[in-house]
């Protein structure tokens, strides 16, 4: 497939998705950027949250890292099923009770201003790197296999995609995200298992054979018993559950869309269901991973040296004709907006919201509260920016490790804040709580650090999330009294 029919196939995507923001920006003001005016249908939200959920991370990182961690990455995905139960039981209705717009506002209202705003900040830390490692992996691919032979620049293919996401999100922000997520979810499902259909038709696979293939097969293997692991199933499976609340429940990103659902009820049927889905569409992915490596081998290809996340586009861009290239490409594309389109809104409100006080500025009009908005969509799209160009520089991994890397050090202090929060009375000195979350996560890289040598051989994977948080919680906790 060319590079300039692959770059129809973007631009065509894009008129798509600027008509649906057309269709549902009008008449829209801050309350629709920040909440959907609560008035979004809950199947449409735990419908897109599938392709927000997913990401380019999963489309292409998880198929193309079997060949090394078989399907242990099944155990933490389990782990997320009891972690959105949480989330369906305790936080939504705390969140729909106090009739929240930034979930930080818990914080400010429960522990101080300081511990509000901590909050906030990690947030913001985690999802701009998050986001940018979401997005990065798909514009890389692209980069690769279409704007490398033009010679344009990789900051400038960025720049050409942020630029795109800014302007169908800058006006309609959560009201806009609830239905592009749905659109997107579907173009990347339908990749998903036309993919799926067209590698097992190259090797005479029906679908039982195809069922049989993922059973006999050695990198189908779930369940690791080595302690000393990463893979580890307790470490998978509870660092999964402390992920799903971490990355979902205390995200404003994920959040935001959630409870712009009409009531908390509503809302629960969204988490429930969607992370069912999730459960299978993930299931689906790892067994694409094992139909790739079964493909490498029949056809006696080589598989991608620099990372393994490049084994999926090779594939289905060089091997398997027009339509799988056609739809990987509208499949990836899909995978690359959610990526930064909900980011963009929920940093833009969270930023707003909690560090420029929007609710409380009753002197600010609706016109300069919009502008001041811009801005800062803006500013967060610059920022995307940069840390992408940075990562592309020094990544030479799979992007889903290093995604879950950096969410064990930026999301425990949330994790440690909420539950201080939520599990316990007591009152905080609130100035002193800054430095107990930068604290943690310091700890807990010494820690990760030097396991290996001060713990017998021990390496730590997701737990590294649980222990970041009881630090935090831990700290907190010694600098608290108990309330009157």
């Amino acid at each position: 497939m060319s590079p300039t029919f692959i770059i129809a196939c973007v631009i065509l995507y894009s008129i798509v998705l600027f008509g649906v923001t057309f269709l549902t920006t009008r008449k829209t003001d801050n309350a629709s950027y920040f909440v959907g005016n609560r008035s979004s249908r809950w199947y449409l939200v735990a419908y897109g949250m599938i392709g927000a959920s997913l990401s380019g991370v999963t489309f292409m990182s998880v198929p193309g890292d079997v060949g090394k961690g078989s399907f242990s990455y099944f155990q933490m995905i389990l782990g997320y099923l009891f972690g959105y139960a949480f989330i369906a039981l305790v936080l939504l209705p705390l969140y729909y009770r106090l009739n929240l717009t930034s979930i930080y506002t818990f914080l400010k209202q429960r522990l101080g201003l300081y511990s509000y705003r901590t909050g906030a900040f990690f947030f913001i830390l985690s999802r701009v790197i998050g986001a940018s490692f979401r997005l990065y992996i798909v514009v890389n691919a692209l980069q690769i296999f279409v704007f490398d032979a033009w010679g344009v620049p990789f900051w400038l293919t960025v720049l050409g995609f942020i630029t795109m996401i800014m302007a169908y999100t800058y006006k309609g922000g959560v009201k806009t995200i609830v239905w592009t997520d749905s659109l997107q979810t579907t173009f990347m499902l339908l990749s998903l298992v036309v993919s799926v259909v067209l590698i097992s038709r190259e090797l005479h696979l029906d679908l039982g054979s195809l069922l049989g293939l993922v059973r006999k097969s050695p990198m189908s293997d779930i369940f690791v018993g080595n302690w000393q692991s990463k893979a580890f199933f307790p470490k998978q499976f509870f660092g999964g559950m402390f992920i799903a609340i971490a990355m979902t429940g205390l995200d404003q990103e994920m959040m935001q869309k959630n409870i712009s659902c009409r009531s908390v009820g509503e809302a629960q049927k969204n988490m429930f269901t969607f992370s069912l889905i999730l459960l299978v569409v993930n299931f689906v992915f790892l067994c694409l991973g094992i139909l790739l490596y079964q493909y490498v081998q029949s056809k006696g290809l080589t598989i991608p040296q620099r990372t393994t996340d490049d084994l999926f586009p090779t594939i289905a861009l060089k091997q398997l004709g027009p339509v799988s290239a056609l739809l990987f490409i509208i499949g990836l594309i899909s995978a690359a907006y959610p990526s930064a389109d909900g980011a963009l809104t929920a940093l833009t409100a969270s930023f707003c919201i909690d560090f420029l006080n929007f609710e409380q500025r009753e002197a600010w009009d609706e016109k300069k509260k919009t502008k001041i908005r811009y801005a800062v969509h803006v500013g967060f799209a610059l920022l995307l920016l940069m840390v992408i160009v940075i990562f592309r520089m020094i990544n030479n991994e799979a992007v889903v490790k290093q995604l879950f890397r950096v969410a064990n050090y930026t999301y425990g202090p949330l994790l440690g804040l909420f539950m201080f929060g939520i599990a316990t009375k007591r009152s905080v000195q609130d100035k002193l709580v800054p430095i107990i979350c930068l604290l943690a996560p310091v700890i807990c890289y010494l820690l990760d650090s030097n396991s290996k040598q001060w713990f017998g051989g021990y390496l730590f994977g997701n737990e590294l999330l649980i222990l970041n948080g009881l630090l935090t919680f831990t700290g907190i906790w010694m600098l608290s009294k108990r309330a009157f």
